[in-house]
Protein backbone atom coordinates (compact mmCIF):
# COMPACT_ATOMS: atom_id res chain seq x y z
CA UNK A 1 0.00 0.00 0.00
CA UNK A 2 1.50 3.65 -1.01
CA UNK A 3 1.73 6.32 1.21
CA UNK A 4 -0.53 9.09 0.55
CA UNK A 5 2.17 11.57 -0.44
CA UNK A 6 5.32 9.60 -1.30
CA UNK A 7 8.08 10.84 1.01
CA UNK A 8 10.26 12.95 1.73
CA UNK A 9 8.41 15.70 1.94
CA UNK A 10 9.92 19.29 3.37
CA UNK A 11 8.60 20.60 6.34
CA UNK A 12 6.77 24.01 6.79
CA UNK A 13 8.84 26.18 8.81
CA UNK A 14 8.55 29.55 11.01
CA UNK A 15 10.36 33.10 10.65
CA UNK A 16 11.14 34.50 14.00
CA UNK A 17 9.31 37.77 15.43
CA UNK A 18 9.59 40.07 18.53
CA UNK A 19 6.03 39.72 19.19
CA UNK A 20 2.50 37.34 18.01
CA UNK A 21 0.92 38.85 15.54
CA UNK A 22 -2.50 40.30 16.57
CA UNK A 23 -5.92 40.56 14.71
CA UNK A 24 -8.26 37.33 13.70
CA UNK A 25 -6.96 34.44 11.83
CA UNK A 26 -4.17 33.37 13.70
CA UNK A 27 -3.91 29.68 15.30
CA UNK A 28 -1.61 29.86 18.19
CA UNK A 29 0.36 26.85 19.40
CA UNK A 30 3.41 25.98 22.24
CA UNK A 31 6.82 25.99 20.16
CA UNK A 32 7.95 22.43 21.46
CA UNK A 33 11.69 21.94 21.94
CA UNK A 34 12.35 18.70 20.20
CA UNK A 35 13.46 16.82 16.93
CA UNK A 36 10.70 17.67 14.38
CA UNK A 37 9.38 14.86 12.52
CA UNK A 38 7.11 13.99 9.84
CA UNK A 39 5.35 10.82 10.55
CA UNK A 40 3.90 8.34 6.76
CA UNK A 41 2.07 5.27 7.08
CA UNK A 42 -0.11 3.30 5.03
CA UNK A 43 -1.23 0.23 6.34
CA UNK A 44 2.05 -1.57 8.28
CA UNK A 45 4.47 0.31 6.75
CA UNK A 46 5.37 3.11 9.05
CA UNK A 47 8.32 6.24 8.21
CA UNK A 48 9.97 8.74 10.36
CA UNK A 49 10.81 11.46 8.30
CA UNK A 50 13.86 14.27 10.00
CA UNK A 51 13.50 17.73 9.21
CA UNK A 52 16.44 16.96 7.06
CA UNK A 53 14.59 14.70 4.97
CA UNK A 54 16.13 11.29 6.78
CA UNK A 55 14.67 8.37 8.49
CA UNK A 56 14.32 9.18 12.32
CA UNK A 57 12.60 5.98 13.50
CA UNK A 58 15.23 3.95 13.55
CA UNK A 59 16.17 5.95 17.11
CA UNK A 60 12.75 6.07 18.54
CA UNK A 61 11.80 2.31 18.40
CA UNK A 62 9.04 2.73 21.26
CA UNK A 63 7.33 5.17 18.69
CA UNK A 64 6.51 2.81 16.14
CA UNK A 65 3.69 0.58 18.12
CA UNK A 66 1.92 3.85 19.40
CA UNK A 67 1.88 5.19 16.42
CA UNK A 68 0.62 2.20 14.49
CA UNK A 69 -2.34 2.19 17.33
CA UNK A 70 -3.38 5.85 16.97
CA UNK A 71 -2.86 7.45 13.98
CA UNK A 72 -4.80 6.99 10.79
CA UNK A 73 -4.83 4.06 8.75
CA UNK A 74 -3.23 6.21 5.76
CA UNK A 75 -1.96 9.28 6.84
CA UNK A 76 0.94 11.93 6.75
CA UNK A 77 1.38 13.75 10.10
CA UNK A 78 3.60 16.44 11.22
CA UNK A 79 5.18 16.75 14.82
CA UNK A 80 7.80 16.86 17.15
CA UNK A 81 9.36 13.65 18.99
CA UNK A 82 10.09 14.87 22.59
CA UNK A 83 11.75 13.37 25.94
CA UNK A 84 9.83 14.45 28.95
CA UNK A 85 12.25 14.92 32.32
CA UNK A 86 11.41 15.28 35.57
CA UNK A 87 11.93 19.49 35.28
CA UNK A 88 10.31 19.43 32.29
CA UNK A 89 11.29 18.76 28.31
CA UNK A 90 15.03 17.41 28.12
CA UNK A 91 16.58 17.83 24.88
CA UNK A 92 20.01 16.46 25.96
CA UNK A 93 18.02 12.79 25.73
CA UNK A 94 16.93 13.18 23.03
CA UNK A 95 20.68 14.21 21.52
CA UNK A 96 21.80 10.74 23.05
CA UNK A 97 19.70 9.00 21.07
CA UNK A 98 21.37 10.18 17.70
CA UNK A 99 23.86 6.79 18.35
CA UNK A 100 25.11 4.12 15.75
CA UNK A 101 24.40 1.30 17.87
CA UNK A 102 21.16 -0.33 17.79
CA UNK A 103 21.87 -1.83 21.84
CA UNK A 104 22.27 1.54 22.78
CA UNK A 105 19.24 3.30 21.46
CA UNK A 106 16.96 0.38 22.80
CA UNK A 107 18.30 0.69 26.36
CA UNK A 108 18.04 4.54 26.31
CA UNK A 109 13.90 3.57 24.52
CA UNK A 110 13.50 2.12 27.48
CA UNK A 111 14.95 4.28 30.05
CA UNK A 112 13.54 7.70 29.07
CA UNK A 113 11.08 7.03 26.25
CA UNK A 114 9.95 9.18 23.90
CA UNK A 115 6.20 11.00 23.11
CA UNK A 116 5.22 12.40 20.00
CA UNK A 117 3.40 15.98 19.66
CA UNK A 118 1.03 16.31 16.66
CA UNK A 119 0.48 19.80 15.09
CA UNK A 120 -0.42 19.15 11.73
CA UNK A 121 -2.55 16.69 8.51
CA UNK A 122 -0.61 16.72 5.69
CA UNK A 123 -2.79 13.52 4.27
CA UNK A 124 -5.81 11.47 5.83
CA UNK A 125 -6.63 8.24 3.27
CA UNK A 126 -6.10 9.27 -0.52
CA UNK A 127 -6.36 13.19 0.25
CA UNK A 128 -3.67 15.41 0.11
CA UNK A 129 -4.59 17.94 2.46
CA UNK A 130 -1.39 20.18 1.63
CA UNK A 131 -3.61 22.87 0.06
CA UNK A 132 -6.56 23.04 2.10
CA UNK A 133 -6.92 26.02 4.72
CA UNK A 134 -4.85 24.76 8.18
CA UNK A 135 -8.57 25.63 9.65
CA UNK A 136 -9.51 22.34 8.00
CA UNK A 137 -6.42 20.83 8.54
CA UNK A 138 -6.45 20.92 12.09
CA UNK A 139 -10.63 20.16 12.66
CA UNK A 140 -9.39 16.40 10.67
CA UNK A 141 -6.83 16.42 12.71
CA UNK A 142 -8.40 16.75 15.89
CA UNK A 143 -11.04 14.00 14.69
CA UNK A 144 -8.30 11.45 13.90
CA UNK A 145 -6.34 12.54 17.09
CA UNK A 146 -9.59 11.80 19.14
CA UNK A 147 -8.90 8.86 20.33
CA UNK A 148 -5.15 8.86 20.97
CA UNK A 149 -3.22 8.27 23.64
CA UNK A 150 0.32 8.74 25.31
CA UNK A 151 2.75 8.79 24.00
CA UNK A 152 1.04 9.77 20.74
CA UNK A 153 -0.88 13.69 22.00
CA UNK A 154 -2.41 16.38 19.86
CA UNK A 155 -0.44 19.82 20.52
CA UNK A 156 -2.53 22.54 22.12
CA UNK A 157 -3.96 25.43 20.16
CA UNK A 158 -5.74 28.51 20.59
CA UNK A 159 -6.97 31.59 18.57
CA UNK A 160 -6.99 33.33 21.42
CA UNK A 161 -4.05 35.56 21.85
CA UNK A 162 -4.20 37.00 25.34
CA UNK A 163 -3.88 32.62 26.01
CA UNK A 164 -1.52 32.54 23.84
CA UNK A 165 0.72 35.25 25.49
CA UNK A 166 0.39 33.43 28.74
CA UNK A 167 1.26 30.16 27.55
CA UNK A 168 4.34 31.88 26.51
CA UNK A 169 5.10 33.70 29.85
CA UNK A 170 4.74 29.76 32.04
CA UNK A 171 5.40 27.21 29.14
CA UNK A 172 9.12 27.85 29.64
CA UNK A 173 9.31 26.11 32.76
CA UNK A 174 8.08 22.84 31.00
CA UNK A 175 11.36 23.11 28.88
CA UNK A 176 9.29 24.36 25.66
CA UNK A 177 10.65 27.41 23.93
CA UNK A 178 8.06 29.77 22.85
CA UNK A 179 4.68 30.23 20.82
CA UNK A 180 4.25 29.24 16.87
CA UNK A 181 1.02 31.27 14.89
CA UNK A 182 -0.18 29.98 11.85
CA UNK A 183 -2.56 31.40 9.57
CA UNK A 184 -6.10 29.52 9.39
CA UNK A 185 -6.88 30.08 5.98
CA UNK A 186 -3.24 29.23 4.97
CA UNK A 187 -2.01 25.58 2.98
CA UNK A 188 0.88 23.89 3.91
CA UNK A 189 3.78 25.30 2.25
CA UNK A 190 6.45 22.83 2.39
CA UNK A 191 10.18 24.36 2.94
CA UNK A 192 8.51 27.69 3.28
CA UNK A 193 9.16 29.91 6.23
CA UNK A 194 5.17 30.72 6.38
CA UNK A 195 4.66 30.64 10.03
CA UNK A 196 5.91 32.72 12.95
CA UNK A 197 7.73 31.60 15.86
CA UNK A 198 8.46 33.87 19.12
CA UNK A 199 10.86 32.49 21.13
CA UNK A 200 12.47 33.63 24.73
CA UNK A 201 15.13 35.97 24.38
CA UNK A 202 17.54 37.37 27.33
CA UNK A 203 21.11 38.03 27.93
CA UNK A 204 24.10 36.82 29.74
CA UNK A 205 27.48 38.19 30.85
CA UNK A 206 30.04 35.24 30.22
CA UNK A 207 33.63 34.30 30.49
CA UNK A 208 35.70 33.69 27.01
CA UNK A 209 37.54 30.95 27.53
CA UNK A 210 38.97 29.93 23.69
CA UNK A 211 37.85 29.71 20.07
CA UNK A 212 36.89 27.64 17.44
CA UNK A 213 37.90 28.35 13.78
CA UNK A 214 36.02 28.95 11.20
CA UNK A 215 36.07 25.95 8.86
CA UNK A 216 37.12 27.61 6.07
CA UNK A 217 39.77 30.44 7.44
CA UNK A 218 41.85 28.40 9.63
CA UNK A 219 44.39 30.06 11.09
CA UNK A 220 42.75 33.56 9.85
CA UNK A 221 39.06 33.83 11.14
CA UNK A 222 37.34 32.99 14.30
CA UNK A 223 34.16 30.66 13.77
CA UNK A 224 32.91 30.48 17.26
CA UNK A 225 33.56 31.75 20.92
CA UNK A 226 33.36 29.28 23.37
CA UNK A 227 31.90 30.76 26.00
CA UNK A 228 32.20 29.76 30.04
CA UNK A 229 30.17 30.81 32.88
CA UNK A 230 31.50 29.83 36.98
CA UNK A 231 29.84 27.74 39.51
CA UNK A 232 29.70 28.08 42.89
CA UNK A 233 32.43 26.50 43.89
CA UNK A 234 34.27 28.46 41.44
CA UNK A 235 34.80 26.09 38.71
CA UNK A 236 34.61 27.39 34.63
CA UNK A 237 32.26 25.23 32.98
CA UNK A 238 31.99 25.11 29.18
CA UNK A 239 28.05 27.02 28.87
CA UNK A 240 28.15 26.88 24.94
CA UNK A 241 29.97 29.05 22.07
CA UNK A 242 28.84 31.93 20.18
CA UNK A 243 28.80 32.33 16.46
CA UNK A 244 27.00 33.76 13.11
CA UNK A 245 30.00 36.53 13.08
CA UNK A 246 30.45 38.01 9.24
CA UNK A 247 33.57 37.09 7.48
CA UNK A 248 35.00 40.67 8.19
CA UNK A 249 34.59 40.40 12.24
CA UNK A 250 35.77 36.72 11.96
CA UNK A 251 39.05 38.30 10.77
CA UNK A 252 39.08 41.13 13.12
CA UNK A 253 38.61 38.56 16.07
CA UNK A 254 41.56 36.28 14.52
CA UNK A 255 43.46 39.27 15.32
CA UNK A 256 42.11 40.70 18.26
CA UNK A 257 42.60 37.41 20.42
CA UNK A 258 45.86 36.84 19.06
CA UNK A 259 47.35 37.79 22.34
CA UNK A 260 45.27 36.35 24.94
CA UNK A 261 46.94 32.95 22.97
CA UNK A 262 50.39 33.01 24.24
CA UNK A 263 50.40 30.75 27.38
CA UNK A 264 46.84 30.49 27.23
CA UNK A 265 47.01 25.97 27.47
CA UNK A 266 49.56 26.72 30.98
CA UNK A 267 46.90 26.69 34.42
CA UNK A 268 43.55 26.68 31.56
CA UNK A 269 40.76 25.51 33.55
CA UNK A 270 39.59 23.31 30.43
CA UNK A 271 43.25 22.17 29.71
CA UNK A 272 42.46 18.39 30.98
CA UNK A 273 38.86 18.75 29.43
CA UNK A 274 39.57 14.72 27.94
CA UNK A 275 39.55 13.14 32.04
CA UNK A 276 35.93 14.92 31.80
CA UNK A 277 35.11 13.16 28.64
CA UNK A 278 36.46 9.76 30.13
CA UNK A 279 33.87 9.91 33.03
CA UNK A 280 35.24 12.04 35.77
CA UNK A 281 31.82 12.99 36.67
CA UNK A 282 32.15 15.48 39.32
CA UNK A 283 34.72 17.80 36.77
CA UNK A 284 33.25 20.84 34.75
CA UNK A 285 31.61 20.45 31.31
CA UNK A 286 34.44 21.04 28.69
CA UNK A 287 34.22 22.22 25.20
CA UNK A 288 36.02 18.75 23.81
CA UNK A 289 33.47 16.75 24.01
CA UNK A 290 33.05 14.72 20.69
CA UNK A 291 29.89 15.58 18.35
CA UNK A 292 26.74 13.20 18.65
CA UNK A 293 25.55 14.38 15.45
CA UNK A 294 28.86 13.78 13.57
CA UNK A 295 31.64 11.97 14.89
CA UNK A 296 34.08 12.86 12.14
CA UNK A 297 33.49 16.62 12.77
CA UNK A 298 36.61 18.39 13.84
CA UNK A 299 35.56 20.00 17.08
CA UNK A 300 39.25 21.03 18.32
CA UNK A 301 39.84 24.39 20.24
CA UNK A 302 41.99 26.83 20.64
CA UNK A 303 42.38 28.03 24.60
CA UNK A 304 42.51 32.19 25.46
CA UNK A 305 43.85 32.65 28.73
CA UNK A 306 40.81 33.80 30.64
CA UNK A 307 40.71 37.68 30.85
CA UNK A 308 37.55 38.80 28.55
CA UNK A 309 33.88 39.03 29.38
CA UNK A 310 31.34 39.23 26.52
CA UNK A 311 27.35 39.80 27.23
CA UNK A 312 25.66 37.60 24.99
CA UNK A 313 21.90 37.15 23.83
CA UNK A 314 20.65 33.81 24.54
CA UNK A 315 16.81 32.17 24.01
CA UNK A 316 16.87 28.97 26.26
CA UNK A 317 19.13 27.36 29.04
CA UNK A 318 19.43 23.40 28.53
CA UNK A 319 20.44 22.01 32.43
CA UNK A 320 23.91 24.20 32.32
CA UNK A 321 24.12 25.30 29.05
CA UNK A 322 23.20 27.50 26.35
CA UNK A 323 20.53 25.53 24.17
CA UNK A 324 21.23 26.98 20.69
CA UNK A 325 24.27 29.53 20.12
CA UNK A 326 24.71 32.56 21.04
CA UNK A 327 24.51 36.40 19.69
CA UNK A 328 27.34 38.08 20.16
CA UNK A 329 26.16 41.84 21.92
CA UNK A 330 29.26 43.07 23.04
CA UNK A 331 32.69 42.75 24.81
CA UNK A 332 32.32 43.88 28.88
CA UNK A 333 35.65 45.19 29.91
CA UNK A 334 34.09 46.65 33.12
CA UNK A 335 33.64 42.39 34.16
CA UNK A 336 35.84 40.29 35.32
CA UNK A 337 35.35 36.86 34.34
CA UNK A 338 35.21 35.47 37.33
CA UNK A 339 32.17 37.29 38.11
CA UNK A 340 30.60 35.58 34.78
CA UNK A 341 28.54 32.68 36.98
CA UNK A 342 25.11 30.88 36.71
CA UNK A 343 23.87 32.87 39.53
CA UNK A 344 22.81 35.69 36.96
CA UNK A 345 20.68 33.54 35.06
CA UNK A 346 16.92 33.80 34.88
CA UNK A 347 15.88 30.61 36.12
CA UNK A 348 12.03 29.52 35.42
CA UNK A 349 10.05 27.78 37.90
CA UNK A 350 9.18 24.36 36.50
CA UNK A 351 5.64 23.96 34.96
CA UNK A 352 4.22 20.59 34.90
CA UNK A 353 3.62 19.38 31.72
CA UNK A 354 0.74 17.37 32.48
CA UNK A 355 -0.94 20.83 32.81
CA UNK A 356 -0.25 21.70 29.17
CA UNK A 357 -2.61 19.05 27.85
CA UNK A 358 -5.41 19.65 29.57
CA UNK A 359 -8.14 22.18 28.03
CA UNK A 360 -7.60 25.48 28.94
CA UNK A 361 -9.89 28.26 27.99
CA UNK A 362 -10.10 29.40 24.85
CA UNK A 363 -8.19 26.44 23.50
CA UNK A 364 -9.27 24.26 20.92
CA UNK A 365 -7.65 20.88 20.51
CA UNK A 366 -5.40 19.31 23.03
CA UNK A 367 -5.33 16.08 24.70
CA UNK A 368 -6.39 16.18 28.44
CA UNK A 369 -3.92 13.46 29.45
CA UNK A 370 -0.55 14.03 30.79
CA UNK A 371 2.55 13.83 28.52
CA UNK A 372 4.17 10.70 29.11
Amino acid sequence: MPFPIPPPVEPMLAKPSQALPEGDGWLYEPKWDGFRALVFRAGGELLVQSRELKPLGRYFPELEAPLRAHLPERCVVDGEIVVAGAAGLDFEALLLRIHPAASRVQLLAAERPASFVAFDLLALGDRDLRGAPLADRRALLERALAAAAPPVHLTPATRDRAAAEDWFARFEGAGLDGVVAKELASPYRSGQRTMVKVKHARTADCAVGGFRWHKGGRGTEVGSLLLGLYDDAGRLHHAGICSSFTAARRRELAAELAPLREGALQGHPWRDWAEAEAGDAGAPRMPGASSRWNRGKDLSWEPLRVERACEVAYDHLQGDRFRHATRFVRWRPDRAPASCRYDQLEVTPPYELSRIFRREGGARGGSPSPLA
